[in-house]
């Protein structure tokens, strides 16, 4: 039974088409599994049980009458409570939103629904998407489903734990400097960033307005497509599916160097290079490549990113400032001491880094580096003044986000500990049709997806939550 849920969005799809399998059914199962395991990981704020069995009511009548939206219909996704729906709270993962109820949904999630997407819940993520651990304050940390005594990675956390957990089929994050790539790779899921603005961010509470990506997270590569396909606005950035490469002749690939292999601890390192070399088995030619001032950039993704959260915040924050949890609020008033040429002089640099990068890529179709240099930490072990860095400690995928760069995190093997390592691939400006084909191509050949079925960690601490009761 336990198979059911790990099945692929474009699997589950074709059996809701065919009708061998009933949107309600599924719908009233899932909610079973999320009210099983949700309390050994915390990967929910909200789960919406008599929205998501209205929804799937309405949609199995349209499949009856052979009506079908999309490779979504009827399937159970969830959101990262940080978009708006209409008439549902959306808490941003803080305590001062706890009461405030939307008059719409946002652009995303109206482009799920229209597409037949069930959402069935909103998961939990680090406050109002300020930190990389999900350790939240106010609804409590999500555990990784690897090792329910570390972090699942933030901010999308609770989605990638989700996904992985098998409480639904895929899930919607959001990435400033890695939130959606970042945890993906902890929790061993696939996670997309499309090209910044290929996704509308209406109805999302910023960040960072021009740092911020909307994303699916997903089991596969090919489901990451399909979600893809249902919340882009732009064409350019649209996937033909099915994937057509069966190897990777042709493609060349640019093998970061310098800071995106420096502070790798030696597993990850190690289990990095193997799967680069099975790029280089499927066909692909593997060069390296340095990008130019990457400290530079990095410092000034830092510069944007707190500049503008602090001007969204900064009303609320001069009011409400402790009920902001201790990291944030160490987070906000860093932000204070930026000036407007630090800021103007920030976003200069970025233009010209872009056209370094994309000078840099003349010569491969797409750029590769891990996603994580290190193994998730233990919760609780993250101190609040360090927030702030520990995206750029725990992983390389800040610059992605200061490009704006289509990037997309794909499970590359585990430690001794059984904990997942991701790598990424980035590519040129809604290049997502190529890294994700490319992406597919090296997921089929080593099938990390079988190992997300056969994960027992969680289900080990709700048998020793039940023995502990009795």
């Amino acid at each position: 039974m336990k198979s059911f849920y790990f099945q692929s969005i474009a699997d589950l799809s074709k059996k809701i088409a065919s009708k061998n399998v009933s949107p309600v059914e599924l719908t009233s199962l899932l909610l079973n599994r999320i009210q099983a395991i949700e309390p050994a990981l915390n990967a929910y704020i909200d789960v919406l049980a008599d929205d998501s069995k209205e929804q799937a009511r309405q949609l199995e009548e349209e499949v009856l009458q052979g009506k079908i939206r999309s490779p979504l219909h009827g399937v159970p996704i969830a959101i990262k409570d940080i978009f708006e729906t209409k008439g549902r709270v959306t808490t941003s993962g803080s305590k001062l939103f706890t009461k405030w109820k939307s008059t719409a949904d946002a652009i995303v999630v109206q482009k799920l629904k229209a597409a037949g997407a069930i959402i069935i819940g909103k998961t939990n993520l680090h406050e109002f998407a300020m930190g990389a651990t999900t350790e939240n304050p106010h609804f409590g940390p999500t555990r990784n489903p690897w090792n329910v005594n570390k972090i699942p990675g933030g901010s999308s956390g609770g989605s990638a734990a989700a996904v992985a957990a098998g409480m639904c089929f895929g899930a919607i994050g959001t990435d400033t400097g890695g939130s959606i790539r970042l945890p993906s790779a902890l929790c061993g899921i696939v996670g997309l960033k499309p090209t910044y603005d290929a996704v509308s961010r209406k109805g999302c509470t910023p960040l960072s307005w021009s740092l911020d990506h909307i994303g699916p997270m997903t089991r596969t590569v090919e489901d990451s497509a399909i979600m893809l396909n249902a919340i882009t606005d732009d064409p350019r950035a649209f996937v033909q599916l099915p994937f057509e490469a069966e190897n990777l002749a042709g493609v060349k690939i640019g093998l970061l160097t310098g800071y995106f292999m420096e502070g790798l601890d030696d597993e990850v390192k190690g289990i990095f290079m193997q799967a680069t070399s099975r790029l280089s088995a499927l066909g692909a030619e593997v060069v390296e490549v340095q990008l130019e001032n990457v400290e530079e950039a990095l410092y000034a993704q830092q510069i944007i990113s707190k500049s503008e959260a602090f001007t969204f915040h900064e009303p609320i924050f001069e009011k409400y400032s402790s009920d902001y949890g201790t990291d944030v609020q160490v987070r906000l008033n860093s932000a204070e001491s930026v000036t407007a040429s630090d800021y103007l002089n920030a976003q200069r640099l970025r233009k010209h880094f872009k056209g370094s990068a994309l000078k840099a890529m003349e010569d491969c179709d797409v750029l590769l580096s891990p996603t994580n240099s290190r193994e998730p930490l233990d919760i609780g072990t993250n101190p609040p003044h360090e927030t702030i860095h520990t995206i750029f400690k725990l992983g390389k995928t800040p610059i992605g986000n200061y490009l704006g760069f289509p990037a997309i995190s794909i499970p590359c093997g585990f430690t001794s500990n059984e904990l997942p390592i991701g790598m990424q691939l980035i590519g040129k400006p809604f290049a997502e049709q190529q890294i994700l084909s490319i992406g597919s191509v090296y997921e089929n050949s080593e099938r990390w997806i079988k190992k997300l079925e056969l994960n027992q960690a969680y289900e080990n601490e709700m048998n020793q939550d039940a023995v502990n009761i009795n």
